[in-house]
């Protein structure tokens, strides 16, 4: 069948779906599914008739959904310590974003998707998993050191997520001097007790989204360390008051130079820069923040300054010119390296709890 009959057959079909990516809601489908509906591209019929169906897979309501990926590690992003509400489950995670319970399994080169209840638009959670990020790219900016090059050898395919930022605040808030799984724990009992319920399949156990500001701001500091995070509660509470009160605009810092930002993150209670740089990095979009916590330090410590003695400001100056434009990222492969490195050496009595990811004041 010739080009121009083709274009002829399908024309009704095709000329719609075209104008619908011609709007600024659907650009990002369009970048995505990479179509060309000029008549030149069509060679056969059946090559039309793939690109409409994916169009229209792609844009209607569903339970289920696949991304195509490359040179991704499910695993290793969602247990890398970034993130504290994902559970390991079977040959999957699940977990709740953006209001949506979610079920995650890798296989090769595809990351499916399971949710309870029809969705048309899967843009939030591309972002989210930060699956346009070239990270072959990110990768090159890193130091071509020894240090460097085994991190990626351990952790390859390891991505940055783009959390909501109140959740990823107050996730960190309540991390300080605790392990990662007391942390989960701790998010676990204040989702479930002050979260509002999201849709689960059935089958599943009940799950909640993460309480909004203004939901943490109408509760006392004694029901909040009825969630078992002592100190920490008069913390996040502030912290909740002033951004439910519009006294303290999370948002408004992506527009800000990094260390403005950060030193507007410093004026909340209970965030140091250790926090406040995990904020900037996992949330807010900020490729160079460079968390600093005793995994880090250790790493750093037993990379670039063996047998030196050497104080966190040091450290911390170090690190804000040694790892590039990706420095956060070069962070969190180093982080999550030393982690691995030190589990294989401990022994499984040995490894409960694995270890503190908040050693430094926040």
């Amino acid at each position: 069948m010739s080009v121009a009959t083709c274009a002829e057959q399908f024309a009704e079909t095709a000329k719609p779906i075209a104008e619908m990516l011609k709007t600024e809601r659907h650009k990002a489908k369009a970048e995505k599914l990479k179509f060309d509906f000029s008549i030149s591209a069509f060679q056969d019929v059946s090559v039309l008739k793939e690109s409409v169906s994916a169009f229209q897979n792609f844009s209607v309501s569903k339970e289920s959904f696949s991304f195509a990926v490359r040179n991704y590690d499910l695993a290793a992003t969602l247990a890398c310590g970034q993130a504290f509400r994902w559970t390991q489950r079977h040959s999957g995670w699940s977990g709740v974003v953006n209001g949506h319970w979610i079920e995650l399994q890798q296989r090769d080169e595809t990351i499916s998707v399971r949710t309870a209840a029809p969705i048309s638009d899967w843009r939030w959670l591309e972002d989210y998993l930060q699956l346009r990020v070239d990270l072959t790219a990110v990768l090159a900016t890193f130091p071509d050191d020894d240090p460097m090059r085994r991190a990626i050898a351990a952790c390859r395919g390891l991505r940055l997520l783009r959390q909501n930022p109140w959740e990823c605040l107050a996730s960190f808030i309540l991390s300080s001097t605790k392990q990662i799984v007391q942390i989960r724990q701790i998010i676990a009992t204040l989702c479930q007790r002050h979260g509002e319920p999201v849709a689960v399949p059935a089958g599943e156990a009940d799950a909640f989204a993460f309480p909004t500001p203004e939901r943490i701001a109408a509760l006392s500091e004694a029901e909040l360390r009825d969630c078992k995070m002592g100190f920490r509660a008069p913390n996040l509470l502030n912290a909740a008051r002033k951004i439910a009160a519009g006294e303290f605009d999370l948002g408004a810092l992506r527009d800000r130079e990094l260390s403005a930002a950060r030193e507007s993150l410093l004026t909340l209670p209970g965030v140091g820069p250790k926090i406040a740089d995990c904020v900037l990095l996992f949330s807010l979009g900020f490729p160079t923040a460079f968390p600093v916590d005793v995994w880090v330090v250790k790493a750093l410590q037993c990379s670039y300054f063996r047998n030196r003695r050497v104080n966190l400001a040091t450290l911390r100056e170090f690190s804000s010119t040694r790892f590039g434009p990706n420095g956060g990222y070069a962070q969190q492969y180093l982080f999550h390296a030393i982690r691995l490195e030190d589990r294989k050496n401990l022994s499984p009595a040995a490894r409960q709890p694995v270890a503190s990811v908040n050693g430094l004041p926040g």
